[in-house]
């Protein structure tokens, strides 16, 4: 039976595992921490466990496919709600908006927020970012790697028209401002190059389509982002995967192009047909997984690299009736912060701040605690070392004020902070990327790197490779990693089940509770 091993525990790799063993393969997940989740990860703060990496959970489908693939039903393991805010918006003048994720009910609140122009922009926004999404959904975000020329092809001369008529060789900041008027409206819609590791003055006005994937549906899970991962680590276990955690891979052992096995760092090496590498690209071009393999990863400038992120996670008392589940506090020059964090290098002196009220919504928060985790952007940098004191006291205090125009305070709160060099330790190559590369350019989406290699029988997956970072494409790109190894399986064994793209098989399941 072929072999193969998956290296890393993140959502692609977990995903890669259900869908490599449901097909018949042999597969060992090798993972170095002691749990399944990647970047999603909790950390105690006060004695309750908050989740401190990816908190929005979109595209549900995705997850409700993978588990009915394999004979199960997501929901019968995963208890989830959908959301009705979709996030709370503050600004500094005391201003406040919710959008939510009835289109209507969002149009009625713009309207009442920034006055009937601008719900009527918002409306031909929303349009427009419903027909992106219809664009590019099967021709490029669930199809596999296409390239350029693959990507023209594959859109032909309707859909390219149709492309360009939406102006994707705009930045977003610049088809935001031809749409609204408003500037907090700008600010709103600009964070969606955020979610893509980028500054909206540099990447593409495409980014947009997020706004119809939030529309579509945010869910909280019940118990945090952590029982997702922990999930579908449950599902690969009854597909037969064998799980190694607390191991950590040494090398990648290729030595004449071709993948033989994987050794880890205790010296035990295992015979390995295929891998499936879920990690940072980059850790790959430096040599972190030995010399054999370098080709098969991408070289990282700075330059090149996303954003990064300081986080707080807090243990606070319940903090009063302002916050929703997602939340996000502007400050006033919104420019600055990305020209500090991109061209300055440094933590931005007027931070966009991010809060995820964890147990906001229909959960009530624990015997009079609320858990938050506070984000704001950072250069990511974290290979140079820790960001200098002074940086961290002022973001600190920048963030402290934002709070306190809302009657928020964290007095009595238990705080624990990461910045880009704890993410630069805990993702390898990544020097604190959260997102591989940063979307800058509309040919970055277009070219950034597939499954296959320049290695035989080694396939890469993760959110810094097609079709991007964040909890569902990091999925994908566990779908696809398995569609073009069986694919090359394939070829050579005309005999094995096929897949279709996106590594979804043509045989049928049954759904049914997992036990």
């Amino acid at each position: 039976m072929t072999q193969v091993v998956v290296i890393g525990a993140g959502m692609g790799g977990l995903v890669a595992a259900v869908e490599a063993a449901r097909a018949g393969f042999d597969v060992t997940l090798i993972e170095k921490t002691d749990a399944p989740g990647g970047k999603i990860r909790t950390i105690n703060a006060g004695g309750l466990a908050i989740d401190a990496g990816p908190t929005v959970f979109t595209m549900k489908p995705i997850f409700d496919e993978l588990f009915a693939r394999s004979g199960h039903s997501f929901d019968a393991v995963v208890k989830s709600e959908k959301l009705t805010i979709l996030a709370r918006h503050f600004w500094p003048d005391g201003s406040r908006l919710d959008l939510f994720a009835n289109r209507e009910q969002s149009i009625d609140a713009i309207a009442a927020f920034a006055g009937t122009a601008e719900a009527h922009a918002f409306e031909k926004f929303s349009a427009e970012a419903s027909r992106l999404y219809g664009l590019l959904k099967d021709k490029f975000i669930f199809a596999d790697r296409l390239g350029v020329g693959g990507m023209i092809a594959a859109l032909g001369l309707p859909g390219l028209a149709a492309l360009t008529k939406l102006g994707p060789f705009a930045t977003l900041w610049q088809k935001l401002g031809r749409d609204f008027k408003d500037p907090r409206l700008r600010q709103l819609f600009a964070r969606y190059a955020t979610y893509s590791g980028g500054s909206p003055f540099l990447s593409p006005a495409t980014l947009m389509l997020i706004a119809d994937v939030e529309m579509q549906g945010v869910w909280h899970i019940e118990g945090g982002m952590k029982a997702l991962a922990q999930s579908v680590a449950d599902l690969a276990v009854t597909q037969g995967v064998r799980f190694h955690y607390g191991e950590a891979v040494a090398s990648i052992d290729a030595p004449h192009g071709c993948v033989q096995s994987v050794t880890l760092q205790s010296g035990e090496k295992l015979k390995a047909d295929k891998v499936i590498f879920n990690g940072d690209v980059a850790a790959l071009a430096d040599g972190l997984l030995g010399p054999s393999v370098t080709r098969a990863g991408i070289k990282m400038s700075q330059k090149r690299r996303s954003l990064s992120a300081m986080t707080w996670c807090v243990s606070a008392p319940a903090c009063g009736p302002a916050l929703s589940h997602h939340n996000v506090f502007f400050d006033r020059d919104y420019r600055s912060e990305f020209d500090d964090v991109f061209i300055s290098r440094r933590l931005p002196r007027q931070p966009t701040l991010y809060v995820c009220a964890q147990d906001r919504g229909n959960y009530a928060p624990h015997s009079g605690q609320e858990r938050l985790l506070m984000l704001v952007n950072a250069p990511a940098d974290g290979d140079r070392g820790p960001m200098p004191g002074a940086q961290v006291a002022a973001a600190e205090r920048a963030i402290a004020g934002q709070l306190a125009r809302q009657g928020i305070s964290l007095d009595g709160a238990t705080i624990v902070r990461s910045e880009p060099h704890d993410f630069a330790t805990l993702f390898p190559g990544s020097g604190g990327a959260l997102y591989g590369q940063a979307p800058h350019g509309w040919i970055r989406s277009v070219t950034r790197g597939d499954a296959r290699t320049a290695i035989e029988g080694l396939y890469r997956c993760g959110g810094s490779v097609h079709p991007g970072a964040g909890v569902p494409l990091a999925a994908l790109s566990g779908l696809k990693a398995v569609s073009a190894l069986m694919a090359d399986c394939n070829s050579i064994n005309p005999s094995r089940r096929t897949v279709i793209s996106g590594g979804i098989s043509t045989r049928s399941a049954q759904t049914e509770p997992m036990a």
